[in-house]
């Protein structure tokens, strides 16, 4: 048996070993490295500080000098729990405005005698809040007192009862309104209305006289002049920036002397006792609805600086 080397170095497998499988070679790797450079790797120039002015931030850091993101990692924000307010400007406003109304006025709480009137305001608002202005009725429309008197003496007449009245030609007053209360509401979910609510009151002057009812054959009154007051609540309602809608419940009191009951069988002429002894308090509840136009009719909003 002869033995021979082949180019590799490896002695080739005899044939009586054909029947094993002969192991496998590992082969050179043949893939190519990169040649690596044989010339000295240079030593990095040192890092110039950056011109001012150019936001180097890495140059700041090597050369330890103050950057933005240092002082921006020393002042970072701070959560706070504060509440920010969004206020909306009010839809009509009342200040340095006229409010020019008229309206229908009509007395609740008298079951004998009803007074209707129809009545004329005028306001200055010199705030938002507070108006001073005049307002006037006039009663002297409508259904004659006088027949009601006569319809009252039939009645007694039959009844044995009679109650005294009294007859409203004019009034007029110097009124104070205040507003504690404003605000808006939705209608239909479409519709959104600026409203309010005020206090009213005022002194001034009214032309009223009795009504003879109990003689009235012989007695005959004549307008006088009394002091009356008035007190109230209102509500408003704006339907434009300068038109509204109110509804107010007023109180007006004065003295009134009323008609004597009694009547002079000896002198039922003598005017001295036509009229009751002594002044009563007439406390009259009166309900007025009208409109109100404010001028001028738009307005400016002032910024607080």
């Amino acid at each position: 048996m002869t033995f021979s080397l082949d180019q590799t170095g490896q002695a080739p497998s005899s044939t009586a070993d054909k029947g094993q499988k002969a192991p496998a070679t590992k082969q050179p790797n043949k893939t190519r490295q990169p040649a690596q450079s044989k010339q000295p790797a240079t030593s990095a120039a040192p890092a110039q500080p950056a011109a001012s002015g150019g936001g180097d931030v890495v140059s700041e850091v090597a050369a330890g000098g103050p950057t933005d993101v240092s002082r921006a990692a020393t002042e970072r924000p701070k959560v706070t729990n504060e509440e920010i307010y969004a206020v909306q400007q009010i839809y009509a406003l009342r200040l340095k405005r006229f409010e020019l109304g008229a309206s229908g006025a009509f007395t609740i709480n008298d079951p004998y005698q009803g007074h209707r009137a129809l009545a004329l305001s005028l306001n200055y608002w010199w705030t938002n809040v507070l108006a001073i202005g005049a307002n006037v009725l006039w009663y002297d429309f409508g259904s004659d007192p006088v027949q009601d008197g006569n319809l009252n003496f039939s009645v007694q007449r039959f009844s044995r009862l009679g109650i005294p009245l009294t007859q409203w030609r004019v009034g007029a007053y110097l009124d104070f309104t205040y507003v504690p209360f404003y605000g808006k509401f939705a209608m239909f979910n479409r519709f959104i209305f600026q409203w309010d609510t005020y206090v009213i009151g005022g002194v001034g002057l009214m032309r009223t006289r009795p009504v003879p009812v109990f003689d009235p054959t012989h007695r005959e009154f004549d307008y006088g002049t009394r002091v009356a007051f008035n007190v109230g609540l209102g509500a408003r309602v704006f339907l434009t920036r300068y038109l509204t809608a109110f509804v107010e419940v007023r109180d007006y009191l004065f003295l009134e002397r009323y008609e004597n009951r009694s009547v002079s069988i000896t002198a039922p002429e003598d005017p001295s006792t036509w009229l009751a002894d002594s002044p009563s308090l007439v406390n009259n509840v009166t309900v007025q609805v009208g409109l109100t136009l404010f001028l001028p009719t738009s307005f400016e909003y002032r910024q607080p600086k």
